[in-house]
């Protein structure tokens, strides 16, 4: 398979890259990840008005740019590699595939167009007590009462489940998995945040006891795994964007650091542990380029969405110990910024899935 992207999309590309790079500095990283909305609200606005990246994958008829899982997957990627800290993954990706999916017209036009400009953020809620996006593991219930439904069970490990104004539960229903919105303000719904190994994610258990609640779509027609393929692509290119740094933030340290009166870059044992990073950096990033593009072409992509990310995941965690190694004594130190990406890393090897589960879906969507 060839692929390359457009002119367009590299100036896309470029653009993005350079707003990272002014917006999401180390220093700020740092900054953000001690508070507890865990974001910068003048950056959220900037990112959503002037690169309107939070509409690039809604269709212009909700408000959207038009855009598809190529240039999502390039926002994501560039994301990714600056450690930006916002509610885009929560908010723009997950809740917004999953309107996109399972809400009806009526419900697209309503909700789509406050994702898309940023001025309301969502989230989704699937995972309960094993974080996992299966089916099988959703037990949260919803009973319908009047017109309306109430909820009762727990989430757990919602992105960003604090600081949402609008909230998407998957629930199980009698005619099967079904998509509602809650108010936020809505009796016996309470958030409560929990703790995380990676600090620039907010993660939150939402309890709901006789909640409220509309319901999105149809009763018993929430497309999970529509939903999970589209979130798995856009989240591999983010992982993607993150070995990639890393991969950079070692072949600059191998050309500074001077031992034996020369740069370690130029010793033959530095030369092929680079090339071995490379390798696997370039593996995942083709990988998740190419799910992007399976899935922009309308085909079945849970095969390359979950080879994606497997295959991301092994190559961000190894990237970043490699990292690590690579800069010695100092790449333990918290002064140093390795471990803000290493932790990135760890954290993301699990969300969704770990690539063990991914690799075995993987093989399910195979007939193997």
């Amino acid at each position: 398979m060839e692929f390359s992207f457009t002119a367009e999309q590299d100036q896309f590309r470029e653009s993005v890259a350079r707003f990272m790079t002014d917006k999401s500095p180390s220093s700020d990283v740092r900054k953000l990840m001690e508070t507890d909305d865990g974001f910068d609200p003048n950056v959220w606005r900037q990112l959503c008005g002037e690169l309107g990246l939070t509409g690039i994958h809604i269709p212009e008829t909700y408000g959207g740019a038009g855009f598809g899982p190529v240039e999502l997957g390039i926002a994501m990627e560039e994301q990714g590699r600056a450690l930006l800290c916002a509610p885009y993954l929560s908010s723009s990706v997950m809740a917004g595939y999953a309107l996109l999916t399972s809400a009806s017209e009526e419900q697209k036009r309503a909700w789509l167009p406050a994702i898309a400009d940023g001025s309301q953020i969502a989230t989704l809620a699937i995972s309960e007590d094993l974080g996992l996006w299966r089916a099988n593991d959703i037990c949260l219930t919803a009973k319908p009462n009047k017109d309306a439904y109430t909820l009762a069970g727990r989430k757990r490990f919602v992105l960003d489940g604090c600081v949402a104004d609008m909230l998407f539960v998957v629930a199980r229903t009698e005619a099967g998995l079904s998509l509602f919105k809650v108010d936020t303000s809505a009796k016996g719904l309470r958030r409560t945040p929990l703790p995380a190994m990676d600090p620039t994610r907010k993660i939150a258990e939402i309890e709901l006891a006789g909640t409220p609640a509309e319901l999105v779509g149809q009763d018993g027609g929430f497309n999970l795994d529509a939903t999970f393929d589209s979130v798995l692509v856009a989240f591999a290119n983010e992982l993607a964007g993150g070995a990639e740094a890393m991969l950079s933030s070692v072949v600059e340290y191998s050309k500074l650091r001077v031992q034996f009166g020369r740069p370690i870059g130029s010793f033959q044992a530095i030369k092929h542990r680079c090339a071995d990073l490379m390798v696997e950096v370039e593996l995942a990033k083709a990988a998740a380029y190419q799910a992007a593009q399976q899935l922009a072409s309308g085909e079945e992509a849970t095969e390359l969405a979950s080879l994606a990310k497997a295959t991301a995941s092994d190559a961000y965690l190894f990237a970043a110990r490699e990292c690590i190694q690579f800069h010695g004594g100092i790449g333990f130190t918290w002064e140093n910024d390795t471990h803000l990406w290493f932790k990135r890393a760890k954290s993301s090897e699990v969300f969704l899935g770990t690539p063990q589960e991914h690799r075995e879906r993987m093989l399910q969507a195979v007939g193997v």
